[in-house]
């Protein structure tokens, strides 16, 4: 090596040891304030190393090291991890407006029209306004109980298509996601945009919706590591994102656009959309107003929070069933004696199940449809369990890992409904060592809804079916393996023999 080569080698070594040392001394120097526990660094990427594909399950490995409150940093941004009730509380209704804003995702703003959605729009005067639209011309009790006709249709259509197959397999997953989909298209759309059969335009259109929704779960490197912004485009994840997103903008341009030539032509309809393009017809002069892209913003919302995460409920709650047939055996005879002499299960008659309520509750906690619940960002310097958090902090509440507490629960990990009968836990945001639809502002605002339509579709399909395995196999042997995503779903399908029994 010649002496000028050598030189800059040793200048080059120099300002890299210089800068390890300026990073590690920044990074660990204390600052007077009493931070959250926490697992060491790594340059550049922090602790993302820690988060496997399985985010909720390597965050509650970490948090049984750490404590339930923990403080790691994903790139350049700190995040808080919550994994116990008590400090799930402080977020969600002690400190609940400190923590009500949404962080900022590159991901979210481009297919959710830059935050004119209500799931992961930031927290403002907007979100305010067009959550209690949704809320009272679609999720309020009132709304919930006119739509029942939809409800009983689709599930009476559901049934009649297991009977029809009759000793085929039959994907349940599949017929589930359908299920959900042809109800809030019909509530929220006016018509139904999939069917029973899952061919044609109808595949397409799901193909879509399923691909978003695995989409808003990926992690962008320019949301946490801005200089690594070109790794999205490499990866592809740019480009599939774009590409879903405009594909998804043509399909609510095309429905908006038949909406409004239908009504201008007298037809009548008692959908979200129509009531949404009324308000907008009655408030483009008024303070607030909302555009196309804020209809297809909260369409869009509509769809995955009546679709994704209310039909996974549906498919770990009969594959739990399936898989413990001595539970499965109780539930049946509650509904079959209700039902005696019924063809159908109605609405008035879920009155009467509380183990069914009880099965339904037990599998949205050991199988928690989203177990990191959408993160939260502090709007302001706030204490959390007497630790300070700043502003700017990502909060990701694990509800899984409170839900499966051994603190809490006894043994957490076994299916047991027995445990919510005669209990005051419900999951409406008020026991926080149970929260699968979140509490506070920013809890799902469509619970109701969800549970009332899984609640008719699985007492009608036990009470009119019995249910075997493919090829003899037996019911322990049931794999319950489960696919990593925001939602969380079975990995394989749950794929069964259905017999009719009435």
């Amino acid at each position: 090596m010649v002496p000028d080569q050598q030189l800059l080698f040793l200048s080059l070594c120099t300002l890299i040891s210089v800068l390890v040392f300026l990073y590690v001394w920044f990074s660990t120097r204390t600052t007077g304030k009493n931070l959250p526990p926490s697992p060491r660094k790594l340059p550049i990427i922090g602790n993302l190393h820690q988060v496997n594909q399985d985010p909720h399950v390597a965050l509650r490995s970490l948090s049984q090291k750490y404590g339930p409150v923990m403080q790691l940093h994903f790139g350049s941004v700190p995040v808080l991890v919550v994994s116990s009730a008590d400090a799930a509380k402080e977020i969600m209704k002690t400190h609940d407006l400190a923590f009500a804003n949404r962080p900022d995702s590159t991901i979210w703003s481009r297919i959710f029209y830059k935050g004119k959605d209500v799931a992961f729009a930031p927290y403002t005067e907007y979100w305010r306004q067009v959550k209690s639209i949704c809320v009272l011309q679609l999720l309020s009790t009132k709304r919930v109980r006119s739509f029942h006709n939809v409800r009983e249709q689709e599930v009476g259509l559901l049934v009649e298509h297991i009977r029809d197959s009759g000793s085929d397999i039959v994907n349940l997953s599949d017929l589930t996601y359908t299920l959900l989909s042809n109800v809030v298209s019909r509530i929220a759309l006016g018509k139904k945009y999939t069917n029973s059969t899952g061919d044609g335009e109808e595949n397409s259109f799901r193909e879509l919706f399923q691909n978003i929704a695995q989409l808003i779960g990926y992690f962008s490197f320019s949301d946490y590591i801005p200089w690594l912004y070109w790794i999205d485009s490499l990866s592809g994840l740019k480009g599939r994102v774009e590409k879903a997103a405009n594909e998804i903008d043509a399909f609510l341009e095309g429905v908006i656009r038949d909406h409004s030539t239908a009504l201008s032509n007298g037809a009548s309809s008692d959908d979200l959309l129509k009531t949404l393009l009324e308000i907008q017809k009655q408030d483009s002069d008024s303070a607030f107003s909302i555009d196309n892209d804020s209809i297809k913003g909260v369409i869009l919302n509509m769809y995955f929070d009546g679709t994704d995460s209310t039909s996974a409920v549906l498919e770990w709650t009969m594959a739990a069933l399936i898989k413990h047939p001595d539970i499965m055996y109780k539930l049946k005879n509650e509904v079959r004696e209700i039902g005696r002499g019924k063809s159908r299960i109605n609405g008035d008659d879920l009155e009467q199940m509380p183990y069914l309520r009880a099965v339904i509750k037990e599998s949205m906690r050991l199988y928690t449809p989203v177990p990191l619940l959408v993160a939260r960002e502090a709007m302001q310097d706030v204490k959390v369990m007497g630790y300070d958090i700043k502003a700017g902090t990502q909060v990701l509440i694990n509800a899984w890992a409170i839900a499966t507490d051994p603190a809490v629960w006894d043994n957490p990990e076994k299916f047991i409904p027995e445990r919510f009968l005669n209990s005051p836990l419900d999951y409406k945001g008020l026991h926080f060592e149970f929260i699968p639809f979140g509490a506070g502002r920013r809890g799902c605002p469509g619970i109701q809804y969800a549970m009332a339509i899984n609640e008719l579709a699985l007492a009608n399909l036990v009470h009119v079916f019995d249910f075997a395995l493919p090829d003899g196999k037996k019911f322990e042997d049931l794999d319950m393996a489960s696919e990593t995503g925001m939602t969380v779903h079975k990995k394989s399908p749950l794929l069964v023999i259905a017999t009719p029994r009435i």
